[in-house]
């Protein structure tokens, strides 16, 4: 009898046990997905879920999906309704070998908003100093198998103010830009041998710059022809400048939306035809209609990832955080975020 009722404290204790163990899991699984689907970081801390938040924060979109179907599904999150003549602006690439964001990746989504690829001759020589040339590259990585392609200062430069600029009064794009109605921006996140970083930031502003505004940006706003020997912290703040004056331009930023890709991680941009070979693994798109945040929260999980050393060397070796910290004062958008994974 005494046996009888030990083995049967045993067995009760035994389901209590398991009956414990099943609701953790189950309430472990419930915690991570809520959490999955809306994280809050602010910047230079790590995740937190602290109810206690304050401050504008931006949504930025999340998937470790790197394909044309996630490229379209995260575009989709930021429910845009763009009219009339869209701009898909991004970096063609420089030959013969550089980690440019490839046709296959980007056309559904190109071909969804029905876009023009836009782009500015460089100012530092190479395959994509002259229009021509850089047409035919433009051609060589089938980007006319999607879409049209415009060289954006083909026929010249034209100036755009810069409000309240610390270091710029005005930038310069190409007399194209104000041809188009919204622009989609299309980044491809790693590093640069110059900004420490290249992503939504830099894009509409080097990027959007005309060869004539990529020097005025590079010399911090002391020389249209010359790019090369200027102040490095002028250069850094010029391009949040620059950016601003786009986004301000695009009614405010109303008429802009941001995409970063974070493949293909090299410490070198696409400007480099010859690229460093990535020494850390693909992370996901990002996509959010605040360039900073974007910007912030791709470099928070670059600083995050275990094998992210080389490229956060290279942010930190020229300042690269600086141009987000000089958007986030003068009102480009905001370093706090909140992150929202898609992924099913």
């Amino acid at each position: 009898m005494e046996m009888k009722k030990n083995k049967n404290i045993i067995i009760s204790s035994f389901v209590i046990v398991l009956i414990l163990i099943i609701g953790s899991v189950v309430i472990m699984k419930v915690f991570n997905k809520e959490n999955k689907e809306e994280i809050k970081y602010e910047s230079g801390s790590d995740v937190t879920n602290d109810e206690n938040f304050t401050g504008e924060a931006s949504t930025v979109y999340m998937t470790t999906d790197i394909s044309s179907k996630a490229l379209v599904k995260i575009y989709d999150k930021l429910e845009w309704n763009p009219s009339g003549k869209i701009a898909v602006k991004m970096s063609t690439g420089e030959p013969p070998a550089s980690n440019y964001l490839r046709p296959e990746l980007i056309g559904d989504l190109v071909k969804k908003v029905n876009g023009t690829i836009v782009e500015c001759n460089t100012a530092y020589g190479g395959s994509r100093s002259s229009t021509a040339s850089h047409k035919q590259v433009a051609r060589d990585h089938g980007f006319y198998d999607i879409a049209d392609v415009d060289i954006l200062d083909e026929e010249g430069s034209m100036s755009i103010p810069v409000e309240n600029g610390e270091l710029l009064k005005e930038d310069f794009v190409g007399t194209h830009f104000p041809n188009y109605d919204y622009y989609l921006v299309l980044s491809h996140f790693k590093g640069h041998a110059m900004a420490g970083f290249g992503g939504a930031i830099k894009n509409i502003s080097i990027g959007l710059g005309s060869s004539q505004g990529k020097a005025w940006i590079h010399s911090g706003g002391t020389s249209e022809t010359n790019a090369w020997g200027g102040d490095q912290d002028s250069f850094l703040k010029s391009m949040a400048e620059a950016g601003k004056a786009v986004s301000d331009y695009l009614g405010q930023g109303t008429r802009i939306v941001y995409i970063n890709v974070l493949n293909r991680l090299s410490v070198d941009c696409d400007c480099d035809g010859n690229p460093a070979e990535p020494d850390m693994h693909d992370i996901g798109i990002l996509a959010s209609t605040d360039p900073v945040a974007l910007d912030q929260a791709s470099v928070d999980l670059v600083y995050n990832a275990k094998d992210g050393k080389s490229l956060v060397n290279r942010i930190e070796s020229r300042n690269g955080l600086l141009t987000i910290e000089h958007a986030a004062e003068i009102g480009l958008g905001t370093k706090n975020y909140k992150l929202v994974h898609i992924d099913d």
